[in-house]
């Protein structure tokens, strides 16, 4: 802990003492920022487990089929096969505020959309265990894109809980702590002063009373002695 290279004036005190109380309330209003960050953090970190939970068997099983599939098949009849999509997607990326941080919000759009299939091709040629892994890759595409917005939202507000809580402490065990021992510092040396400047009084005083004493034995003297003759 250590004080602050100022001049110990009661100017300067009050300057600092409106510094504290401006840092003590910026400290209040950073733990309580932290506080609420932390508590989103929890409830996102137990969404994505639970989302994690459900779509990692699911791309397990999207993994097992396309695999299977590449077996039966030649690469060229695979590579046939998925050459023309019948679907395409654009992929819209927002922004949301949480706590004054802009964390992404994914979403998509499915464009030339032909329905009542998601298959780009024929079934004569091809195996179907591509037609399984195509078809829950469908449905497991919005979930993945989900958990992706999510992570990068828990990484966001993992760095912003980080930086808060360097603020805090700064505040907490430097800035505060050295505000309040150079004020401390001060009032100390403003009360030295003003003890050394009662002291002077008090000798100036007994000086000019010793004088006034002086000048009125002589007074008296002189008096006596006129009165003698």
């Amino acid at each position: 802990m250590a004080r602050l290279n100022v001049n110990p004036t009661r100017m300067v005190m009050s300057k600092l003492k409106g510094q504290l109380k401006v840092a003590i309330k910026g400290h209040k209003l950073m733990k309580d920022k932290r506080d609420e960050l932390m508590r989103i953090f929890l409830e996102l970190a137990r969404e994505i487990k639970a989302l994690r939970e459900e779509v990692e068997p699911m791309l397990e099983e999207v993994y097992g089929s396309f695999s299977v599939a590449r077996a039966v098949m030649t690469p060229e009849m695979l590579e046939e096969a998925l050459m023309y999509p019948k679907q395409s997607v654009k992929l819209v990326a927002e922004e949301k505020n949480v706590m004054s941080i802009d964390v992404p919000s994914f979403d998509f759009e499915q464009e030339n959309t032909q329905t009542g299939s998601v298959y780009p091709y024929g079934f004569a040629t091809t195996s179907g265990e591509l037609d399984k892994s195509i078809e829950k890759l469908s449905i497991l595409f919005p979930k993945l894109l989900q958990l992706a917005g999510m992570e990068k939202e828990a990484m966001l507000i993992a760095d912003e809980i980080e930086k808060t809580r360097r603020r805090v402490n700064a505040l907490e065990y430097v800035k505060i702590p050295n505000y309040k021992e150079t004020i401390k510092y001060i009032k100390m040396k403003l009360d030295e002063n003003e003890r050394g400047n009662q002291t002077r009084l008090m000798k100036v005083k007994d000086m000019m009373l010793k004088e006034n004493i002086e000048q009125q034995r002589e007074k008296d003297a002189e008096m006596l002695a006129q009165m003698a003759e």
